[in-house]
């Protein structure tokens, strides 16, 4: 199969950190390999035809020369020159395919999640495969483990009989947007609710023809990267991607296409999986100590009545005195101290220092 691998988010809620030319999947959150450098790993033992990552041009430099170590697999970088969300992106991979291999198995992986267990994904994908060759669009649904506010849901068509842990595939039946707690403790009660991952895999001319049915626009200038002479040569040159962007419109691929197409199914799995959406996230990816505390990249922690703290220091001993549920980040230029329950919202501090022109530490 192929891989496609979306690596172009900008990691905001990971300030100071995360910032707009080393954004969170080019990072290192845990202290060792950046999160994109992880998932071209997790996927090599498949031996995939080729790999493709979709970011943008300011993160470009930076992907493909940390994509250098990798030599046993042609991996292919293709810079977007404006964001227009996962549809467009995924598109653009899809024509790359089909302009050689218009049945080629496309594998799509966002470059920032957290997978423990790595060789249940790849089995996964491998029998999610065998429905994606038959022309059906396959989506990965995470067994839920809480009622979580914060992740999309699929709503499986499973009857009583079925256990949650089969293995499917299921017919979806809608997908959710991030639910009130009410809900979510609801979708966890039912039992056929599954987290939204985010991954997906089908044929690239599966997913071309849904988007001609449904995304008509983009399907017409997809196609003008689609060669259609003898020699098959890829027709995406920088600037007929950059043509092709002026006017595309911004759609998520679960707007666009999931939420609309008949041929959608989804495969349940439980393989250790975070998107590591934010700071708070930190204590699923790595073991808190035994006062509750994840302390990444600094030269010691010394806590007095203290528990329940995120740190990242950055080369830095860090001691904290009477503080509970904190996250501390410190960076050479930015310090960050922000409630644990308030991780979600640093974005907002990416926001107010665009808005007060403090680009630097951006």
């Amino acid at each position: 199969m192929y891989i496609v691998i979306l690596a172009g988010g900008s990691g905001t809620r990971f300030w100071p950190l995360s910032r707009v030319a080393l954004p969170k999947q080019l990072i290192s959150i845990t202290g060792d390999r950046s999160m994109l450098q992880r998932t071209v790993e997790r996927v090599l033992p498949l031996n995939p035809k080729r790999i493709l990552i979709i970011t943008n041009h300011l993160q470009a430099a930076e992907t493909e020369r940390q994509m250098e170590i990798y030599d046993s697999v042609l991996i292919e970088v293709i810079a977007e020159p404006a964001a227009r969300n996962t549809a467009p992106a995924i598109g653009l991979a899809a024509a790359r395919i089909a302009a050689h291999d218009p049945s080629g198995i496309m594998a799509v992986l966002p470059a920032d999640h957290f997978i423990k267990n790595e060789k249940k994904l790849r089995d996964t994908l491998i029998f999610a495969g065998q429905s994606a060759h038959k022309g059906f669009l396959v989506t990965l649904g995470i067994l839920p483990s809480r009622p979580e506010t914060g992740y999309g849901y699929i709503e499986a068509a499973m009857d009583s009989g079925d256990e949650i842990n089969e293995k499917g595939p299921f017919r979806v039946e809608r997908f959710v947007e991030k639910p009130p707690l009410t809900e979510a403790v609801r979708y966890l009660e039912e039992g056929n609710f599954f987290w939204n991952s985010g991954m997906f895999i089908w044929r690239a001319d599966t997913i071309l023809e849904e988007m001609k049915t449904f995304m008509p626009s983009l399907h017409e200038k997809l196609l003008q990267l689609i060669p259609t002479d003898a020699a098959g040569e890829y027709a995406a040159s920088d600037e007929r991607i950059a043509a092709l962007y002026q006017d595309i419109e911004s759609v998520s691929i679960d707007y666009g296409i999931m939420e609309k197409s008949s041929r959608v199914q989804m495969v349940p799995v439980e393989m250790g999986w975070s998107d590591v959406g934010s700071w708070s996230a930190l204590p699923e990816v790595i073991e808190p100590d035994s006062h509750g505390t994840v302390c990444v990249n600094a030269a010691g922690h010394v806590a007095v009545d203290s528990s329940d703290c995120l740190i990242y220091a950055d080369g830095e001993m860090v001691a904290t005195v009477g503080v509970h549920n904190i996250v501390v980040v410190s960076t050479p230029d930015a310090i960050l101290v922000c409630d644990r329950q308030r991780c979600q919202d640093v974005k907002k501090v990416v926001e107010q220092l665009g808005a007060a022109g403090l680009t630097s530490y951006l």
